[in-house]
């Protein structure tokens, strides 16, 4: 084994060694696991806290490591009763993370990740965040307690990008806990949420978490309907409308801009808030960006949500939630009851990494990257006969397979031609008009493994009996 085998490897092989030794048996020492792999002492004693993680070795200071004495006597538990205690009567509001899951899950080895919500690895600022992380972590103060707001020169960070001030800003656990923190907020169980249609499959498994209806506003190239909107407002009575009017998840549409002001007023007219989710601001392809809603918001209706998420890694889940009014001290108490705060550790590294050079400069390198991709993945598609419309920001094509197509059928197929994508269904709130694919670009290597994702695609889809 050579020095830049990783402590998982070591890990791995000291694992399947271990019934060579009795339970309580002295394993070798780190000096004898050094020169027998060739590795490093940090790798030795990284493999094996990983393996003391699992409960397979224990340490004893100055005398070693030892297989743990893993032999305990297994019983049998009847869990049937909880099928009835899951699902009594009154029935209880049901976490479907279905939607969410086709997202998240990382496909098998060997399968190309087009159905990925965050960036490829190779994209991520690494290193810039290993350094934030590690000087914030040694800064006086760090594992102090925050503020339940956050901590202020984060909150005027995030304040500045909207022409706001820290008091308006409360910091999240990211955009997921920041939406699922405003839906609670806003309006009550069994109360109608509007929704464009489609959505983020994420926003509809919150509201119907908190027993909210989730009511769909149809959409065309340029965001939202406003006609329908309107009606809808009239109709439900709804007080909250979500919305993302910037590189919209699924299509990558942008709220046109005769549509932004007339938006707000309508939500005004109703009594209602919009929650914006302003998730991809950062990862526009190099062209001017209109500003969010919430800054040329004159009545305080608008709920603004952002993430530095998206931008930089998916374990950097740090993000805000800003408003105006009394709404905001709802949103805390909120927050404060379902997360106390975010660990203070995580905020500093964050305000480290948005004030150094680096984090321009990653912005910058990041622009062209995902344009290139996106470009790539729309050539190969269009080669194969399948027509995308082109976002102007955001990671993702929102791919329309021919009416009658199977688009469960269209998944599996892919999957078994080692290509993985999500599903469109999870994207409405009521039955999908028509079938659909999301396609990510930004989880790839580049554009070898585009390419040949979409030759993948391509055969999946026509596997599914698709002409």
């Amino acid at each position: 084994m050579s020095e830049s085998s990783s402590s998982a490897q070591l890990a791995d092989t000291l694992r399947n060694e271990l019934d060579r030794y009795p339970q309580g048996g002295k394993l070798p020492s780190s000096r004898a696991l050094v020169e027998r792999f060739g590795v490093s002492p940090v790798t030795v004693s990284r493999a094996l806290a990983e393996l003391v993680a699992e409960g397979l070795v224990v340490t004893r200071p100055g005398a070693g490591a030892f297989r743990a004495a893993t032999d305990r006597p297994t019983t049998t538990v009847d869990t049937s009763w909880q099928e009835i205690a899951l699902n009594g009567e009154p029935a209880p509001h049901i976490a479907d993370a279905t939607g969410i899951t086709a997202n998240l899950a990382v496909p098998p080895p060997g399968v190309i990740a087009f159905n990925g919500g965050y960036l490829h690895p190779s994209l991520q600022p690494e290193q810039a965040l290993g350094a934030a992380v590690a000087r914030a972590a040694r800064r006086p103060g760090a594992w102090q307690r925050p503020p339940l707001e956050g901590l202020t020169p984060l909150r005027a960070w995030f304040a500045r990008e909207v022409g706001l001030t820290p008091a308006q800003v409360l910091i999240t656990a990211g955009g997921q806990a920041a939406l699922a923190t405003a839906l609670h907020a806003l309006t009550p169980p069994g109360s109608p949420v509007l929704v464009e249609s489609p959505t983020y499959p994420g926003a509809l498994s919150i509201a119907r978490a908190a027993g909210l209806r989730p009511v769909p506003v149809p959409m065309d190239q340029d965001g939202v309907r406003l006609d329908l909107l309107e009606d809808a407002f009239a109709a439900t009575g709804a007080r909250v409308f979500y919305c993302q009017p910037l590189f919209h998840n699924p299509t990558g549409a942008i709220l046109a801009a005769d549509r932004r002001r007339r938006l707000v007023d309508i939500a005004h007219a109703a009594g209602a808030f919009v929650v914006e989710d302003d998730y991809a601001r950062r990862l526009g392809h190099g062209l001017p960006l209109p500003p969010p809603l919430v800054a040329d918001d004159p009545y305080g209706t608008v709920v603004h949500i952002s993430s530095l998420t998206k931008p930089t890694s998916p374990n950097l889940r740090v993000g805000a939630l800003i408003a105006r009014g009394p709404v905001l001290e709802r949103l805390r108490a909120t927050q404060v009851v379902d997360t106390f705060f975010v660990p203070r550790p995580l905020q500093e590294a964050t305000l480290d990494l948005v004030g150094t050079p680096s984090w321009q400069r990653h912005l910058r390198g990041l622009a062209p990257s995902l344009r290139d991709r996106r470009d790539v993945m729309l050539t190969a598609l269009h080669r194969h006969g399948l027509a995308v419309r082109s976002p102007l920001g955001g990671y993702y094509l929102w791919l329309r397979l021919p009416d009658g197509t199977d688009e469960a059928a269209a998944v599996a197929t892919c999957l078994r031609a080692g290509v993985a994508v999500s599903p469109g269904r999870p994207y409405f709130a009521a039955e999908a008009p028509e079938p659909h694919l999301r396609l990510s670009f930004a989880d790839t290597a580049g554009p070898d493994e585009i390419n040949e994702g979409v030759s993948r695609l391509a055969l999946g889809v026509e596997a599914a009996g698709v002409s």
